[in-house]
């Protein structure tokens, strides 16, 4: 009979563990996701919940929450997250500021660097380069949109756009690796985490932008106490040096 209550009771505490348990879908922006990747597996393993990732441009995270896609937790821009904040799609109060991370330029590995090191010298490096590489603006990736409104202001858009490939979502560096374009302009945590390519460096600090990543809550979520928790560890002291290994630094 001993026995019998004591495996009754280790089959009720197996199912009430997998009862607390959550599939947590979480969206977040292209700039983010290395860092999500290198932190989920210990969140995972220390709270039990499943965490399933999905990559999108800011602009994409914004529709697919905005379409009702299932999501848990979403990571975007401030603007963006504000936007679906009006639009009634997140928990209010649920945003935390994950971290910064600035723009920078890259070649190939082995090639020669361009000199970056002004806002004049990084014009001429764009007219010397017989490609250049960056994220289609038309994809909603925030760093396309600002790179195309940058060259209309250093007047180069003409020269700069006749040789431009552009990348709808994903890495721009990997345009650089297969020698698909010579110079390749993006966030400096996707530009990190390609081989065969080397980071130049940030742009000229009159010229840099500097984007803050952030993570909320949908409020469609079924699960908001796990995703929570999942915000928690992407936010905790952990994530810090993770933040930093992968080109960004911890949101002030």
């Amino acid at each position: 009979m001993k026995v019998r209550i004591a495996v009754a009771a280790i089959l009720a505490a197996s199912c009430f563990g997998n009862a607390q348990a959550a599939e947590i879908n979480l969206l977040t922006t292209g700039a983010f996701k290395q860092v999500v990747l290198a932190l989920v597996p210990d969140f995972e393993k220390q709270s039990g919940h499943k965490v399933v990732v999905t990559n999108d441009t800011a602009g994409g995270v914004k529709a697919r929450v905005t379409k009702g896609e299932p999501a848990d937790v979403a990571i975007a821009t401030p603007a963006i997250l504000n936007e679906l904040t009006g639009e009634g799609k997140i928990v209010k109060g649920s945003e935390v500021k994950l971290a910064n991370v600035g723009v920078g330029v890259a070649v190939k590995e082995g090639a020669p660097k361009p000199d970056i090191s002004t806002v004049e010298a990084f014009k001429q490096a764009l007219l010397n380069a017989k490609t250049v590489a960056y994220i289609d603006p038309k994809s909603g990736g925030s760093s396309g949109i600002y790179i195309d409104k940058l060259i209309e202001k250093l007047g180069v858009a003409d020269q700069v756009r006749a040789k431009a490939k552009l990348k709808n979502g994903g890495y721009v560096a990997d345009y650089i690796a297969d020698g698909t374009a010579e110079l390749g302009i993006h966030q400096i945590s996707e530009i990190v985490p390609v081989k065969g390519v080397t980071l130049v460096g940030p742009l000229p600090k009159d010229i840099q932008n500097v984007t803050t990543y952030a993570a909320v809550v949908v409020a469609s979520s079924a699960n908001k106490e796990a995703a929570a928790a999942l915000i928690k560890a992407l936010s905790g002291p952990a994530a810090a040096q993770v933040l930093r290994s992968k080109g960004m630094d911890p949101a002030s």
